[in-house]
């Protein structure tokens, strides 16, 4: 993490009403809002999401993560009758997961879990504050959470997950399953969409980052020197780092959809150069962070004194970001996983 140990997590917070939390997908795809900033000049400008389109070039790449979204809450009671909530971290194999688990009393090495009345399943280990769980008789986790799990929808979100966060709460491009939410930028793209972008000339561009639970885990320092980031696995095709030299040595736009994407490509260039390969990455984004790769985002409306924010206002500037919020604020934009779009400009 490059931070000025002067950054205070109380340097990241803004007042929102919570009516602006939507909790509901807009009625279609790219029917959301769509605020578009100029890192450099500050400027702000209303828009459509379906006008993006008409915000890239030919030449320019847009770099999407294809996770696909597990259903990762189980529900259940331990074998001794108090009650359980398997929340999935990462799965590890083909029958067995890294899980938060919340329950009155933590569960101890070698007890059972009884899972959507229907799957047993034995604690192992305990790893700091997640724990590490093995299905009985499972050959396929995957298939295991698809009949039993349901889709893991925000805390913010004030309502149990419908038939329609199956579909909505994952893109249209979700192709390899792993993550424990969405990476949310990607929502606002419907098929129809993605070809308008392609029509333009701009190449579309894929990596895999399993985002985690810890995506939602509140930063506790308040110096933020002293934060830890989760760690999350990233894989970046040999493919995508061809189009993205591409686009750099012809002097074209990388445009990273969602924080995620951003966050494997500047990860994948920490040597300056850029590789394909899989790793984890623990990278932490605040002011004063150097882009190495990244000239345009495109990303949601974030939580207060969340890692998100802070990587945002890096991007843009904390001053744009700022007034950039309370625009949005003003305006009553949509906020969080199924809210609003923003595009940002990098500041320069």
């Amino acid at each position: 993490m490059l931070c000025d140990k002067l950054l205070k997590l109380s340097d990241f917070d803004y007042e929102l009403p919570r009516e602006l939390i939507a909790q509901f997908p807009a009625a279609a795809r790219s029917a959301s809002r769509l605020l578009h900033l100029d890192g450099t000049s500050g400027e702000l400008r209303d828009r459509r999401f379906c006008d993006l389109p008409h915000l890239v070039n030919a030449g320019d790449v847009l770099v999407m993560n294809d996770t696909r979204v597990i259903k990762a809450r189980l529900a259940g009671r331990k074998q001794t009758g108090g009650r359980v909530e398997v929340m999935v971290e990462r799965v590890l194999g083909r029958d067995e997961i890294l899980a938060q688990v919340g329950a009155n009393n933590p569960p101890r090495a070698g007890s059972m879990l009884i899972l959507a009345d229907a799957v047993k399943a034995t604690v192992l280990e305990r790893r700091a504050e997640l724990y590490r769980l093995r299905f009985d008789e499972c050959s396929d986790v995957f298939a295991l959470l698809d009949r039993h799990g349901s889709v893991p929808l925000p805390l913010y979100i004030a309502r149990n997950a419908g038939e329609c966060d199956a579909e909505r709460y994952q893109t249209v491009y979700a192709r390899a399953p792993g993550a424990v939410a969405a990476p949310t930028a990607g929502l606002h793209f419907d098929n129809a969409l993605l070809a308008a972008v392609k029509a333009r000339g701009v190449v579309l561009a894929w990596l895999t980052l399993h985002v985690g639970a810890g995506t939602f885990q509140p930063v506790r320092a308040e110096n933020l020197a002293e934060h830890r980031m989760h760690s999350e696995w990233y894989s970046l095709p040999q493919a995508t780092v061809d189009a993205v030299n591409a686009a750099r040595d012809a002097g074209r736009s990388v445009i990273a959809v969602g924080t995620t994407s951003l966050r494997a490509l500047e990860s994948a260039a920490a040597a300056e150069e850029l590789h394909a390969g899989s790793a984890e990455t623990r990278l932490f984004i605040v002011p004063g962070y150097r882009f190495r790769l990244v000239d345009r985002l495109i990303t949601n409306f974030h939580l207060p004194r969340s890692t998100l924010l802070m990587l945002v206002g890096a991007f843009a500037g904390m001053d744009n970001i700022r007034r950039a919020y309370r625009h949005a604020v003003e305006s009553r934009y949509r906020f969080f996983s199924y809210g609003d779009a923003m595009l940002i400009e990098r500041q320069i």
